[in-house]
């Protein structure tokens, strides 16, 4: 925004392209406020009509957590095309809204538009986020017998995804063990994802084994299996495989949690003490710990990946990135304003818990952006319904 106002200060014309390369910078920092400028400026300078710029207002609005200004802009946009319904069908799979993504591929073929590859990896990924599992063997083996699509890579590690996270790890293997193609990384990763979800410790060595081949700088794959391991307390384990981080040279990307607030971003990391109101942000965190010890919230020191003492977990779970970030923002917004969040890495149980209790707490609409999927918390509850 910064250089978009600097441009028109110096008489150049914004085109097409700019709009588009400022809209997308907005939606990949998740920056609402900024974004809802930008789609102010869109419509000033008579760009509102064009479907590239309506494509990616959807996937800005996606991606800063207000999915129903995303679905405004699609239903009023003059003309569609297939980006258009993919980037509607992926953003409510992001945001947990299965049925609402599904609902959209019936409309999309009255419209006479066909859907392509992306369409099913969207409505793949949608049923997965939703547990509709059903919902996607259908859509899955629909696409080669109605459509003449042949599944790619990137579906069979939908149906992976789909088939781990809802517990079902021996169909996942013999899915795999199917597939006319080399398993990816991507396919080998839903896999380990979901066994980190299911603590199935057999299973995540032998996946974790073969991205460590395929990939073996990437430091996730690591990290998911000493998670599996931590979580089991199988702290020698957890020991062995972080020495095997450090002689390959591999470091953990630390959790990082981002917050807007009066446009201006926000970061905190784990324990993190260097902002200007670190001591009101803890004060607020204390305050809020006692309301929610008495509304029945126990913390949940089974994701504290560290052999230490119970007393030295909860701590550690106080100032994980994301409540030091709603901490921020309650300090800083009016009462009932919403909160955004944008976690570079998937919420952990604890903090998914917390924020459930801390939405009803403090009566706000609490909206976090994790590294795989969108959660809404409102008055004691969360969009995704605990199946994340």
């Amino acid at each position: 925004m910064t250089l978009l106002n600097q441009m028109q200060k110096e008489n150049f014309k914004p085109d097409l392209v700019t709009v588009v390369s400022v809209v997308s910078g907005c939606a990949d920092l998740a920056v609402l406020q900024q974004g809802k400028a930008i789609h102010a400026f869109v419509i000033k300078s008579g760009f509102q009509s064009d479907v590239v710029v309506g494509n990616t207002l959807i996937d800005m609005y996606t991606k800063c957590g207000s999915i129903d200004n995303s679905r405004q802009i699609f239903d009023n946009m003059p003309e569609r095309d297939v980006v258009s319904w993919n980037t509607m069908i992926a953003g409510y799979g992001m945001h947990g809204k299965g049925e609402d993504a599904l609902g959209l591929f019936p409309k999309m073929q009255q419209t006479c538009i066909n859907p392509d590859s992306i369409t099913f990896v969207s409505v793949l990924s949608a049923c997965s986020h939703a547990g509709l599992l059903e919902e996607g063997w259908e859509y899955f083996y629909c696409m080669s017998r109605d459509y003449c699509i042949t599944p790619k890579v990137q579906h069979y590690a939908c149906m992976v995804d789909l088939l781990g996270r809802a517990g079902c790890l021996k169909d996942a293997q013999d899915f795999i063990e199917k597939m006319p193609y080399e398993p990816s990384a991507s396919v080998w990763g839903s896999l380990l994802g979901a066994c980190r979800i299911h603590n199935n410790i057999l299973v995540g060595e032998c996946v974790a084994e073969r991205l460590f081949e395929l990939e073996p700088e990437k430091a996730g794959y690591y990290v998911l299996l000493s998670n599996i391991y931590a979580a089991a307390g199988r702290w020698d384990n957890v020991s062995k495989v972080r020495t095997l981080m450090k002689d390959r040279g591999i470091k953990k990307r630390p959790g990082c949690s981002l917050v807007e607030v009066k446009n201006k971003v926000h970061a905190f990391i784990v324990g993190d003490k260097s902002h200007p109101q670190s001591e009101k942000i803890y004060a607020m965190l204390n305050s809020l710990a006692k309301q929610m010890e008495e509304a029945g919230y126990v913390p949940d020191t089974n994701f504290v990946l560290h052999d230490v003492e119970e007393e030295a977990k909860e701590d550690m779970l106080h100032s994980h990135s994301e409540k030091l970030a709603i901490a921020f923002g309650l300090i800083n917004t009016s009462p009932g304003t919403p909160i955004r969040i944008t976690k570079n890495l998937r919420v952990c149980g604890d903090c998914h818990n917390a924020t459930k209790v801390i939405s009803k707490i403090v009566q706000r609409d609490i909206i976090v952006r994790d590294a795989n999927r969108f959660h809404h918390f409102k008055d004691g509850s969360c969009s995704c319904g605990d199946y994340w």
